[in-house]
């Protein structure tokens, strides 16, 4: 009787903590972003002065086991994890003008996350696009430039979420500046990002401009012709 309450105890003390150390990484989160994310730019100078939040954050999201939570939990861990090791990455070179001036950025530097070693390629293409078939979270995931839909001074969490990913969609495909319309030659510009994940944005019955649609109040006509502007690596840094 007594290996069976031990048992049961050891248990119920493990699920408490896995469920603990999970609420901790995401307020964690959500403080560090509160704090050097600003006007949708990252203070990557204060950040390199003291990384210590960021370095205990990226510590308890390496021994986290994700793999057992419901599908909101683990949709917004990856998409924080993913912003968060970008501003890893970039700090661990800075200063930079852009993330594409360190070597390997996207797809060799690795991260442990989960108990994984992963790179941001891993983590957008294998933990989250092959597994949520969402195109939203490409308004969520942030490369480190200006170009990306901006970084927001949150964190990703498992209770809003939805609300969240809806929401950065809408500002996204409603911003003049990354989706542009000329009513005249009916053309629409829109950012590289529709033309990397095409595949994401469209579906047997649907376009890109359906997608858009969706989420946008003035609405795009379906005879107006895509073209993609050039990408601004830029760093999002804020000055």
């Amino acid at each position: 009787m007594k290996k069976i309450i031990l048992v049961i105890t050891f248990l119920v003390l493990t699920t408490l903590c896995k469920a603990q150390s999970i609420d901790v990484f995401f307020s964690k989160t959500d403080a560090f972003f509160d704090k050097y994310v600003k006007d949708n730019k990252v203070d990557y100078d204060a950040i390199k002065k003291n990384d210590d939040a960021l370095e205990n954050i990226l510590e308890i999201a390496s021994k986290i086991d994700i793999s057992k939570e419901g599908v909101n939990t683990t949709k917004a861990f990856w998409i924080n994890a993913y912003n968060l090791s970008v501003i890893k990455g970039i700090v661990s070179r800075y200063p930079v003008k852009s993330p594409l001036d360190i070597s390997g950025f996207f797809d060799k530097m690795t991260f442990t996350i989960s108990g994984k070693k992963v790179t941001l390629n891993t983590i957008e293409n294998k933990m989250i696009r092959a597994k949520y078939d969402d195109a939203r979270v490409h308004f969520a995931l942030v490369c480190g430039a200006n170009g990306c839909p901006p970084i927001i001074s949150n964190a990703y969490m498992p209770n809003t979420l939805e609300e969240q990913l809806n929401k950065q969609t809408k500002l996204a495909v409603n911003n003049p500046s990354f989706i542009k319309v000329n009513e005249e030659s009916k053309k629409i510009i829109v950012s590289q990002i529709f033309e990397w994940y095409k595949d994401d944005f469209i579906s047997k019955n649907s376009k890109e401009i359906d997608f858009i649609n969706k989420y946008r109040t003035d609405k795009i006509g379906n005879d107006f012709k895509i073209i993609y502007y050039k990408y601004d690596w830029t760093l999002n840094k804020k000055k």
